[in-house]
């Protein structure tokens, strides 16, 4: 048994004086107590659970769809030991072939293979994202055209074998031939999020109503909101039910929409993601996404046509950019922590600190640097 003292991020979604006390994997208790009580060490602790990125390509030198055990442990040890606890890696528009293969091993990996910080990889890897193939090519951004393809629930249900009921999200564009169909169809058997897309308001309003309640990397891949045409980002903020992902590495988006987009959408509705590619952790140079190749320099990632291929930060440094940048902490960390897991379906196990819930923990301190990870209530770093 453990107990951790400082100042914890409750279930109220703010950070509290109190105490966590760990039990084997578990939470047992977080309780209050007098601010008076904390060391000046621990009043100058945080605590609170570890981060859930739910769109994210790689890290560390390695892709998801390098479809094997050594990438998929490789990252899950990256992203655990940096702060993020639980992962939900996203595939790219590839053939369905490699998807099949990427899907298998993906599953194969969570159900055999074990961290080196000894921690078995399905306590860490808990769902798959699909990111195309269904998506628009004018909108297709760092995703391979060759491999666009019309939504297909034959297809989905065939990965979805493959992945062993892993997959968590689907990607699409919803004014694609088929589109709307498929997420009428298919709403109970998958989480939709509208991607890569030119859909105006009306279709992006038409799809949410359909069971589309989620929207990937918002601004990116998609019409620009504005007075005349809200498009995809207006419908997104009238529909209550719809969330929406934003990667705040710096370079995606500008501070004052980060902040904006907070205000516009609420805290409850905020996901940040790192949609990280494989040279995160890594030092500058070339490296490939999707099959195509990436220059990196800092946390910059383009192709070599000048296109974002996605980010070289991981979420944790995304979230503490977003604080950096006037986001509410308490809002920044909800957005990496219980929003993300409700979106894919996890929040009963992780995203918040509650009796029951896995010990996933982090402590930092007053500046959100980071000095301990404990995972499944061991410490895996500090």
């Amino acid at each position: 048994m453990r107990v951790l003292r400082g100042m914890v991020y409750t279930d109220r979604m703010c950070f509290e004086p109190g105490e966590v006390v760990i039990d084997g994997e578990r939470i047992e208790k977080v309780e209050p107590v007098e601010a008076g009580a904390l060391t000046e060490k621990e009043a100058q602790t945080y605590i609170l659970p570890g981060l859930v990125d739910i769109h994210f390509h790689g890290c560390a030198g390695y892709d998801f769809c390098d479809g094997t055990a050594e990438a998929v442990r490789a990252i899950a040890s990256y992203e655990m030991t940096h702060g993020t606890t639980t992962i939900c890696p996203a595939t790219m528009t590839l053939s369905e072939e490699q998807l099949l293969g990427i899907c298998t091993a993906g599953a194969a990996a969570a159900e055999t293979e074990v961290l080196p910080e000894g921690v078995p990889v399905k306590e860490v890897l808990r769902g798959i994202y699909l990111e195309g193939p269904f998506i628009s090519e004018e909108k297709k951004g760092a995703q391979n055209p060759a491999y666009i393809r019309t939504p297909d629930r034959e297809m989905l249900e065939k990965l979805q074998q493959a992945a062993k009921g892993m997959i968590r999200m689907v990607a699409i564009a919803p004014e694609t031939e088929g589109a709307m169909d498929c997420i009428r169809d298919c709403r109970d058997a998958f989480r939709f999020s509208i991607a890569h897309t030119c859909a105006d308001y009306e279709t992006a309003k038409e799809a949410m109503e359909a069971g589309a309640h989620h929207v990937t990397h918002l601004y990116n891949a998609m019409p620009p909101f504005t007075h005349r045409k809200p498009g995809v980002i207006g419908a997104a903020a009238e529909n209550e039910e719809t969330r929406v992902e934003l990667i705040c590495d710096g370079i995606h988006i500008h501070p004052c929409v980060v902040k904006s987009t907070f205000k516009l959408f609420g805290a409850d509705r905020m996901v940040l993601v790192s949609d990280s590619m494989m040279a995160t952790g890594m030092e500058d140079g070339e490296y490939a996404l999707g099959g195509q190749p990436v220059i990196v320099k800092g946390n910059r990632a383009l192709l070599k046509d000048g296109t974002i291929a996605g980010s070289a930060t991981n979420l944790y440094d995304c979230m503490r950019t977003a604080i950096q940048m006037g986001v509410p902490k308490e809002e920044a960390v909800r957005a990496a922590t219980r929003n993300p897991a409700e979106a894919v379906g996890l929040s009963g196990e992780c995203g918040v600190l509650c009796p029951g819930r896995r010990a996933d923990i982090l402590l930092a301190d007053k500046d959100f640097a980071l000095l301990e990870v404990i995972k499944s209530g061991r410490t895996v770093k500090g």
